[in-house]
């Protein structure tokens, strides 16, 4: 049966605009696109230690399918939560099925009706979409910009308001100024909650975040933080109080209207967390990498073409679709996976290539791919 003409439609308009999308083919290029920072997902100890944990504790044995309320909450959730828990020094943690069903549940939970949600206007889809299904009122300010946030907290003084932000934003890879939104979240009582998604696995001794990192995880709310990307895996998990915890598991829908991950899944991420206490080596490698990536790029002179970034996300601004889907190509010829994002994902004019760095990355790579931008631009 044909597509209605609508959406065929549609779909011409994306090919015609250069916007039409199709799932990439796995290939053996230099990675500079994905999320796996410090290489978890690639990681044989992960894998041979998560399947000699489920043999050796018989956790296959107590994996039922369907909803965590019904029988899918086996016995590896508490563990691997309590872990969570202890290592982000937070009362409690509740995972899901991966960061975008855990912002969607949270926010389409958590602010009420005549609640205000403030957030960044970079913030990520998945907490714009999960605003939207609140009842809430919502708006966005400024990226960073935390005059225009205080003058829409003053909009709204008799409301409970919530402030949202990222602690790294995934487009530019700059990071916000936490001191500050937690001295206008106190001032005027808000409730700050901050998505740490590309965050974890990356700052602090034990990639613990930039919340944690900072010292500053006790003032804030509600922290999401996302395993697909630093960790390797699959899910993500809700930091915050003991309270908050039992309001999610009553009220998130995307929680409670879903199949639980499996055993596999749960005693990964179980795993990969006891990993990051014990292997330091790549999370300093993704840190020497950071600064080898921005000290060569100035001494090549791209500097004006990047956004400003201390993490592994680097955004080189190539105004146009067209442009930058032709330098993506021109890299990905030469043996090197970097991604494009377009408009309207960014917005027009902010066309860009968006490099990922990570630990395993050497620096002749990164020398090479950043001479190559030189030389096809320059």
């Amino acid at each position: 049966m044909e597509l209605p003409e609508k959406l065929n439609h549609k779909l011409e308009n994306c090919k015609q605009e250069n916007l039409f999308r199709k799932l990439p083919v796995f290939n053996n290029l230099i990675d500079f696109s994905s999320n796996d920072y410090i290489g978890f997902s690639k990681s044989e100890v992960i894998w041979k230690h998560a399947h000699a944990y489920l043999l050796e504790n018989e956790i296959f044995q107590n994996g039922a399918t369907g909803s965590r309320l019904i029988t899918g909450n086996h016995s590896l959730y508490q563990i691997a939560e309590t872990f969570i828990a202890q290592f982000h020094e937070a009362e409690a943690a509740l995972i899901f099925n991966s960061g975008y069903n855990a912002n969607l549940g949270f926010f389409s939970a958590v602010p009420q009706e005549n609640d205000v949600v403030l957030y960044d206007e970079l913030c990520h889809a998945s907490i714009k979409d999960g605003i939207a299904m609140s009842k809430a009122k919502s708006h966005h300010f400024i990226h960073n910009d935390f005059e225009d946030l205080e003058k829409h907290v003053l909009t709204f003084p008799d409301a409970t308001i919530y402030i949202v932000t990222e602690s790294v934003f995934s487009m530019d890879g700059d990071t916000t100024n936490l001191e500050e939104l937690i001295q206008i979240s106190e001032k005027y009582n808000c409730y700050l909650v901050v998505d740490e998604a590309h965050a974890l696995g990356v700052f602090g001794e034990k990639g613990e975040g930039l919340t944690q990192y900072l010292q500053l995880h006790n003032k804030i709310f509600a922290r999401i933080v996302t395993f697909g990307k630093g960790l390797g895996c699959q899910g993500a998990a809700i930091l915050g109080s003991v309270n908050l915890r039992e309001y999610l598991i009553n009220f998130a829908r995307s929680f409670i209207y879903t199949t639980a991950l499996s055993p596999h899944a749960v005693t990964t991420i179980f795993i990969a967390y006891q990993q990051l206490e014990i292997e330091k080596d790549p999370i300093e490698k993704l840190r020497q990498n950071i600064i080898f990536f921005n000290q060569q790029k100035n001494l090549l002179g791209l500097k004006p073409m990047f956004v400003h970034s201390k993490s592994p996300i680097h955004s080189a601004i190539i105004p146009g679709n067209k442009n930058v889907k032709e330098l993506s190509q021109q890299l990905q010829d030469k043996g090197f996976d970097v991604q494009c994002i377009f408009s309207p994902i960014v917005p027009e004019g902010q066309e860009r290539l968006r490099f990922c760095i990570h630990s395993y990355n050497s620096q002749e790579e990164i020398n090479q791919v950043l001479e190559l931008v030189r030389d096809f631009v320059f």
